[in-house]
């Protein structure tokens, strides 16, 4: 494993292009498109205010950058440098932009919900989309680039729209059976659309892409319901995290339950391996130490190397008691993604804040448990294989398979803090993001996960 040297960045704004050849990232007003492999810069893009999105286009000719503050959106072009487009939203204000998938559309949402515009770079054209909901997630394409679901508000009723992204035009409009409407997100095949209700409401509804309701699906009553959605890369699966703490896995055959993972607190059976994250002491050279200047000790010190050990059942997790008085409690399942082949889910419980699970899909059963020593800020599968790469906000990167898993150091001056991670599509590369700075982590992907110069535990 080896890593690049630190670059400067601005709000966690760095992205890979989906053809894989560039690495987009910001600081502040500057746009700096890079090659992925050398790292070398390609262009450098300078926009009127400070970035506060940026977004490739599917074929990776444009890249946009939405500055929301101002109600503009620039958008730059790699074959044509000189060239550039800028989107003023006025008065209407800006809150969200997007590519449509062809890559020759913008979506542009103005302040409070009130419309959405369709810019077209090719004809300039423009195309409006009244009462879009302001939600979660209330806008998703399907992943052929065919159709467009949007959540939508009116006479306080929800309803859902699916437009035909060729020319827009309304193919379905109908109402679904929520309070609230929280999100939307398509089956990964584009036949099935997933609708689910606020927390205050346990529902989740499924509809066919002309609008028919499939099933609905309500775990319990009056108590908070669901937290997070993800389907499984073959569209077989839909999990629901839900607030009690559990995962649900709905079947694609008669959308009913087929399992429940729960996450308790102590983990009782022998046959799930338990990786648990341990500070390793360096040995003190006492005679060296005592000729070094104060910040020289402090440094490595500040940041100790870890290793993974192998915990003996049974485990007790460490939890955390939730401000009950509080919104937005920090307690289910908040985070839930699929491994791309489809063998494993990684989730993780908010209220035990440190570990994350991963399930085995095929035998419907807990495999492992990773339990760091901070609490788990991002998790993110390799596109390529069952690997799935943890940050904590440390200066440290953890990476699991079914072979072991490994906390790796990150190399540099100062204590870099990875605060979210983004692989490459290839599976070779992996974007290390910190609150300023980011770095690229290249990894040996023939060898596996136990190339990584770090401390290894093994699941043997």
């Amino acid at each position: 494993m080896n890593f690049s040297e630190v670059f400067k960045l601005s709000s966690l704004l760095c992205k890979f292009s989906p053809d894989g050849k560039y690495l987009a990232s910001c600081v502040q007003y500057r746009l700096v498109v890079r090659d992925a492999n050398t790292l070398q810069v390609v262009q450098l893009y300078t926009c009127l205010d400070q970035i506060q999105h940026i977004e490739w286009s599917a074929d990776s000719l444009f890249i946009l950058c939405a500055l929301y503050k101002r109600g503009l959106v620039q958008v730059w072009s790699l074959e044509q440098p000189e060239w550039h487009c800028k989107i003023d939203e006025g008065s209407a204000g800006l809150v969200a932009s997007c590519w449509s998938p062809d890559g020759r559309h913008i979506l542009n949402t103005t302040e409070f919900h009130l419309r959405i515009t369709v810019w077209s770079l090719c004809t300039k054209s423009v195309s409006y989309i009244k009462y879009p909901k302001a939600c979660q997630q209330g806008l998703a394409f399907t992943r052929d680039g065919r159709y467009l679901a949007l959540a939508e508000r009116r006479d306080c009723r929800d309803y859902v729209s699916i437009f035909v992204c060729s020319d827009w035009q309304l193919l379905r409009h109908f109402d679904t059976d929520t309070q609230d409407l929280a999100g939307i997100e398509w089956a990964p095949n584009g036949c099935v659309l997933a609708a689910w209700d606020s927390c205050l409401e346990y529902k989740v509804l499924l509809y066919s892409l002309d609008g028919r309701l499939l099933s609905t699906y309500c775990a319990y009553e009056w108590s908070l319901g669901i937290k997070s959605v993800a389907w499984s890369p073959s569209s077989q699966f839909l999990a629901v995290g839900s607030y009690d703490g559990k995962v649900r896995v709905l079947n694609h055959v008669t959308w009913k339950m087929i399992t429940e993972f729960g996450h308790p607190a102590t983990i009782n059976n022998p046959k799930i391996v338990v990786y648990k994250e341990a500070e390793k002491s360096p040995p003190l050279e006492l005679g060296r130490l005592a000729f070094l200047p104060p910040r020289a000790v402090a440094g490595p010190l500040s940041s100790p190397e870890s290793k993974y050990e192998i915990a003996e059942v049974p485990v007790s997790l460490q939890t955390l008691k939730p401000a009950a008085d509080r919104a937005n409690p920090r307690i289910g399942v908040g985070a839930l993604a699929f491994s791309p082949d489809n063998y494993f889910l990684a989730t993780r419980n908010d209220n035990i804040p440190n570990a994350v699970w991963v399930w085995d899909v095929q035998k419907l059963r807990l495999f492992t448990v990773l339990e760091q020593l901070s609490a788990v800020r991002a998790f993110q599968w390799d596109p390529r294989q069952p690997r799935l790469a943890v940050c904590t906000g440390g200066s440290k990167v953890y990476l699991w398979s079914p072979a072991g898993c490994v906390s790796v150091q990150v190399p540099g001056e100062g204590d870099f803090q990875v605060l979210s991670l983004c692989w490459h599509l290839s599976g070779d590369s992996l974007a290390l993001l910190g609150k300023d700075h980011f770095c690229l982590c290249f990894l040996e992907t023939e060898e596996g996960v136990g190339t990584a110069s770090g401390q290894r535990g093994d699941h043997t």
